[in-house]
Parts: C-alpha cells; sequence; structure tokens
C-alpha cells in the first residue's frame, strides 16, 4: 500500500508526529486545556481549508467518480464536520464567534498552504498525498492510543476526541482513503523520481503536522485561555 511505502520512506518524521508529546498526554489526560482549545481554533480554521483542498481535487479530477469524491468531501466538512466542530468548541467553553475570530497561527497556515500548493502546482496524487498525515495519521494515532495500557479512560477530558477518530465510522473513511491513494497510484503509475517526490511531500506534511500539534503547546504558553 501507498500509504505504508509513505511511512517507511520518513520513520523518525513519522514518530516524531504520532508520539508527539501533545498526543501521549492526550492519551494520559494530562494535556493542558489551553493547549488543546488553542488547537480546537486552529482546527477549525483547518477544515476550513481541508474544504477548499476538496474544492481544488474536484478542478483536478479526471474521472467523474473523482469528481463526486471532491464534492462529497467538500460536502461532509461544509454541511456537517464544521458544525459538529464548533458545537465540540462550545463544550470546551469556546463560543462560535471567537473560534472565527482568532487569527490563523502560523502553524495551521504553514501546513493548509502547503497542502493546497501541492494539489495547484502537482495533481490529485499528489493533493492526496500532502493530506494523508492528517486523515490517515489522525485514525492511526487515535487506534495506538486505544491499545496501550497506560491510556486514562476514567475522566480523561480527551477521550471524546480519541474515540471519535478511532471509532467505526472514521476508521471507514480512513480505509477508504487508502484505498484511493492506491488506486490514484495505479492508475497514474509514477516513476520512480515520482515516487520520490511524493515521499519527500509526505515526509515534509508529516513535519507541518508534528508542528501542528506543538501549535498548542506554543500558543497556551504564550496566551493562556
Amino acid at each position: 500500500m501507498l500509504f505504508d511505502d509513505l511511512k517507511q520512506s520518513c520513520p523518525a518524521d513519522w514518530a516524531a508526529y504520532t508520539r508527539h508529546p501533545f498526543v501521549m498526554q492526550l492519551g494520559r489526560g494530562t494535556l493542558p486545556q489551553a493547549a488543546f482549545r488553542h488547537y480546537l481554533i486552529q482546527d477549525y480554521h483547518f477544515l476550513i481549508h481541508f474544504a477548499r483542498a476538496y474544492a481544488l481535487a474536484g478542478y483536478k479530477a479526471r474521472t467523474p467518480d473523482d469528481l463526486r469524491r471532491a464534492k462529497d468531501g467538500m460536502a461532509a466538512i461544509l454541511d456537517v464536520e464544521l458544525g459538529l466542530h464548533l458545537d465540540y468548541c462550545r463544550k470546551w467553553g469556546l463560543s462560535e464567534e471567537a473560534v472565527q475570530a482568532a487569527p490563523e497561527a502560523e502553524a495551521c497556515l504553514a501546513y493548509t498552504r502547503y497542502v493546497l500548493e501541492c494539489g495547484m502546482s502537482g495533481g490529485l496524487l499528489d493533493l492526496h498525498v500532502a493530506l494523508a498525515p492528517c486523515m490517515l495519521g489522525y485514525e492511526e494515532i487515535a487506534t495506538w492510543l486505544l491499545d496501550q495500557p497506560w491510556l486514562a479512560r476514567d475522566d480523561n477530558p480527551y477521550m471524546p476526541w480519541i474515540e471519535m477518530y478511532s471509532g467505526a465510522e472514521y476508521r471507514e473513511a480512513a480505509a477508504e482513503e487508502r484505498a484511493y491513494l492506491d488506486a490514484l497510484v495505479a492508475r497514474d503509475a509514477p516513476s520512480p523520481t515520482q515516487r520520490a517526490g511524493l515521499a519527500r511531500t509526505f515526509g515534509e506534511a508529516t513535519r507541518l503536522e508534528a508542528r501542528f500539534w506543538q501549535m498548542g503547546f506554543d500558543l497556551a504558553a504564550a496566551d493562556k485561555l
């Protein structure tokens, strides 16, 4: 599978992302709540750009099935996920107005613009590879946390987040994305040089994802909510 090959191309970066202190503290329930609130705010902005990425995927589509997948992805974010995310933010004391008014952090700017640039300068495969550390990484992280004997299940305010990204619905979406990556590879038949380029894209996106975690700590330290 392409996703496995991509992870194996940058094992240290993948470990730094999926075992980041932010992730470990989520599982132990010790993550400072201010750090998580800042993460939630920036994740809202990320979702907006994720929808833009699906719009770009529609432009880059080569088949009706590509177009349908792009349409469904954008609709899911705009019609469902953004509302659910804002509801979740309210449970953490963050109003819709506060979330929408908050400026994008540099880590959010860096990752989202990198993803969009990969899609604009490359093809559909390049775009989905740039998005893979987010969509597929979250499932892997949450599933891994559930398997850890040290996971704090009781009185852990972050268990709903872990359960959401390890749940059956999200696992199904991740499985479909992995299969789509493989279908794109089979269709595009990238050369060894192109595959190396995909690995570089994935590695950079993975590093940017790790910085997204770190952003929560950094913003909390600078301005506690």
